[in-house]
């Protein structure tokens, strides 16, 4: 026989084999919020996505931002040309913290082309 109990906000239910024989008459609350992604559906930029990993809000997180929304706004040919500035910037301010975010030599690089064609570029 199975049984139900509250713990906290949750509810936790317990079944048997014989619960298991029949469908389940458990139903779940649906989700009516969608989950946000980067781009709302208002075309505004989300900054608090996870998928921006904390760079919106990390010691250059104001340079971020300004660099990624001129790209998401841009409307130059190529996208984003008119945002070098804004990208030099960023890039300039992320070297000041390389415990943040990394340096690039640090970080170590498994595709065999990609350090033959960085080899390759050093002899040039």
């Amino acid at each position: 026989m199975s049984y139900c109990k509250q713990e906290g906000k949750d509810r936790v239910i317990f079944v048997t084999a014989v619960d298991h024989e029949t469908p389940a008459k458990v139903l779940l609350p649906e989700d009516d919020e969608e989950p946000v992604g980067l781009i709302q559906p208002d075309g505004e930029i989300n900054w608090e996505c996870p998928c921006l990993g904390g760079m919106a809000t990390g010691p250059c997180g104001v340079e971020f931002r300004e660099a990624f929304t001129c790209f998401h706004y841009s409307s130059a040919e190529p996208k984003g040309s008119d945002c070098l500035e804004a990208f030099r910037q960023m890039t300039e301010c992320m070297s000041q913290y390389p415990n943040v975010y990394g340096n690039k030599e640090d970080v170590p690089n498994d595709d065999p082309e990609m350090e033959l064609a960085e080899e390759v570029t050093k002899k040039e």
